[in-house]
């Protein structure tokens, strides 16, 4: 990483009065860059109550989105237009109409990694550290859960009174979707004394094994608070090295060395730079979308507080 790209950021970002959002899976040399990081939950409320005047978002579209959702006057930039997040556009607004007429008497609970037109027709959005506590409030009995489907299971593991009905059927992240049952008991036996902190997004045969199913600050949270000195972490390969870099005296063992979003680590330190230079590439949405997505948001966030 060149010390004359750094001193740029550092320089444009105080310049503009740019506040730089990094998520948990970024590379290491964006975390140190960051003014703030953290998963989704911590971002989006991150987001709304920042003060800049322009909210540069290291992480997959759909966040950067959701900040503008929750700052419509303001600009926001993402550092390259390819981080796009695949299983957000698993899920259509087609296909949650669709559902919504199967299903006239269910609410609609959408997973933040989705569209902002998605969004906009959800009663309120989730995340996988706060899923299981914001869909207990719901007045409904039935709940419609986009677009992971192990997220839809984990949520229904924990409230079995309510029927969760994953949308669509086959929803998932390809990263999370790696991780095998059989190589994750390997790893245990190879380990054995290691505890095991599984996403909720990876499959549910590998949620059974795991000793806590956590969201990747949930994870965080853990290793920084749990006596024991070996983990094993089954999530993208970025929060091995923030888990690392935190907490140096413990032992990080990725479930999979390939367990890596591609579309997240299209941004650079260089794109990042370029992006504020130049002010690039902006975030833009409808302003019907934008308010009836604000409302689904805004509801997650109030709920989480």
């Amino acid at each position: 990483m060149s010390l004359d790209i750094i001193n740029e950021i550092i320089h444009l970002k105080k310049e503009k009065n740019a506040v730089l959002l990094v998520h948990n899976y970024q590379e290491p040399d964006i975390q140190q860059l960051s003014d703030f990081i953290g998963d989704s939950l911590e971002l989006a409320q991150k987001a709304n109550t920042v003060d800049n005047d322009l909210i540069v978002f290291a992480g997959a579209e759909f966040m950067a989105e959701t900040a503008k959702i929750l700052n419509p006057k303001k600009k926001v930039l993402i550092p390259s237009s390819m981080a796009k997040c695949p299983m957000a556009h698993m899920l259509t607004q087609k296909k949650i109409e669709e559902y919504k007429k199967k299903h006239p008497d269910a609410a609609v609970a959408l997973y933040v990694n989705t569209t902002a037109e998605t969004k906009a027709l959800a009663d309120v959005c989730i995340t996988s550290g706060n899923a299981a506590r914001i869909i207990k409030t719901l007045k409904e009995e039935k709940v419609l859960v986009g677009p992971d489907r192990n997220l839809a299971h984990y949520i229904q593991t924990q409230i079995p009174e309510k029927e969760i009905i994953p949308i669509p059927e086959n929803g998932h992240c390809y990263v999370h979707r790696k991780f095998l049952k059989e190589d994750l008991m390997k790893l245990k036996k190879q380990y054995p004394d290691a505890v095991v902190l599984v996403h909720p997004e990876a499959d549910p045969s590998v949620q059974g094994l795991a000793d806590k199913i956590l969201s990747t600050s949930g994870m965080l949270r853990e290793a920084q608070t749990s006596s024991e000195k070996q983990f094993i972490i089954t999530t993208e390969i970025g929060l091995v090295d923030q888990l690392r870099n935190k907490q140096p005296d413990k032992e990080f063992i990725p479930a999979r060395y390939d367990a890596i979003c591609i579309q997240q680590k299209k941004i650079t330190v260089y794109n990042l730079y370029l992006s504020l230079l130049k002010e690039q590439y902006e975030i833009r949405i409808p302003e019907n979308i934008l308010k009836n997505a604000y409302a689904s948001i805004k509801r997650m966030l109030d709920l989480s507080n």
